[in-house]
């Protein structure tokens, strides 16, 4: 799903691109189903104390425990706008999300071309319908249980694409050559059908999620601050957390699993991380198959992946210092709205807006210049 440059937050939700990861053994502990959530997922109040949000920020006492948690987070659609507008200023990283860790992970000149060059991207289609879907799929537990059917969600679409169309103004050019309005209707039909599915793959009229869209921050004792935003959270009455994120993109095959289930783990890291509590499920709807990919997560799990993402934040602050951002091409290349700047199609990357230390003799180049 989908971004704002790391410092305004996560970023868009969005289908997604498909994604190269190399295959691993797959684990037992996933899943793929395609029945109804069962009835032990609906969410208590009194539960709801295990992840819990507030409207504004609220930071714990102790510095070396710094925790935020809020809502109302920086907009899922991020804020890169469109090409050939000014970039922000550039900003040395300060935290990490699933998504600029994924980024790093496929290529670190991307990262640097959308963290600290903060260079515009063009909206896609494929982007832009996923996030209408998240956004239909939050509002419909806004009415009561009985009323959570599927020509209600769909009646929510026409009013979602307004309210984006007045947020993020430049999706408008994503049908500026359809007078007609012949491909958004289409674009609009596919949107509905990715709804549709979703009722044959949870019921909501027996789900009252604790939370929708919820933004997440810590700090870990490295002071590495790790950040997103958990699509839904469910708390069951006995009190086992689930973390719940819609794709509408197709599931990956059981060799790729491993690799999708990074962002859930990374969501399951900060909430063990802010309140202590293991989820007992993370789980990854696919409405673009029609699949529900799942996993239970041990404490082992997420200590493997703390471990991972400060080996990560340690090579983004090398190439911080450095200013050697390399890329890595892949298939993903086709994707990339920055082909004309990058050096495997014949760019060139903007001069590095960052400080970087003169090399000491002897040495290579080592910028003191670093995320906070």
């Amino acid at each position: 799903m989908e971004d704002a440059a790391e410092g305004a937050g996560e970023g868009t939700a969005q289908e997604d691109p498909p994604v190269t990861v190399e295959p691993t053994a797959a684990t037992t502990a996933v899943t793929a189903t395609t029945a109804p959530a069962a009835a032990g997922a609906t969410a208590d109040t009194a539960a709801g104390a295990a992840v819990t949000a507030t409207t504004t920020a609220a930071t714990t006492a102790t510095a070396d425990e710094a925790i935020t948690i809020t809502t109302g987070p920086p907009g899922r659609t991020g804020s890169t706008g469109l090409a050939g507008q000014t970039a922000p200023p550039a900003i040395a990283p300060a935290s990490l999300s699933p998504s600029r860790a994924g980024d790093f992970m496929q290529c670190p000149l991307l990262y640097r071309f959308r963290v600290i060059d903060r260079l515009p991207e063009k909206p896609s289609a494929a982007a832009t319908r996923g996030t209408l879907v998240h956004a239909v799929l939050e509002r419909l537990f806004d009415a009561p249980a009985a009323e959570r059917t599927a020509p209600r969600a769909k009646s929510l679409i026409p009013g979602q694409w307004d309210r984006l169309r007045e947020t993020r103004p430049e999706v408008v050019e994503l049908f500026a050559d359809d007078p007609e309005g012949e491909r958004m209707a289409r674009w609009l039909g596919e949107a509905e059908q990715l709804v549709e599915r979703w009722f044959t793959l949870e019921d909501p009229t027996r789900l009252e999620p604790v939370e929708r869209e919820l933004f997440v921050e810590t700090v870990l004792d490295s002071g590495l601050k790790l950040r997103g935003i958990i699509d839904r959270v469910d708390v069951a009455p006995t009190g086992e957390v689930r973390i719940v994120d819609y794709k509408t993109g197709k599931a990956p095959r059981p060799e790729y699993a491993e690799g999708a289930l990074f962002q859930m783990k990374f969501y399951a890291l900060v909430v063990w991380r802010l309140k202590n509590v293991v989820p007992r499920r993370l789980q990854l709807v696919y409405l673009g198959s029609g699949d529900v990919l799942t996993y239970d997560p041990v404490v082992a799990d997420l200590e493997r992946v703390e471990r991972k993402l400060h080996a990560l934040w340690e090579a983004i602050r090398e190439a911080t210092e450095t200013g050697e951002w390399r890329p890595r091409p892949t298939k993903l290349c086709g994707w990339c709205d920055h082909q004309a700047h990058c050096p495997e199609f014949g760019g060139t990357p903007p001069p590095y807006p960052l400080p970087v230390r003169v090399p000491e003799s002897g040495g290579g180049p080592q910028g003191r210049m670093g995320p906070d």
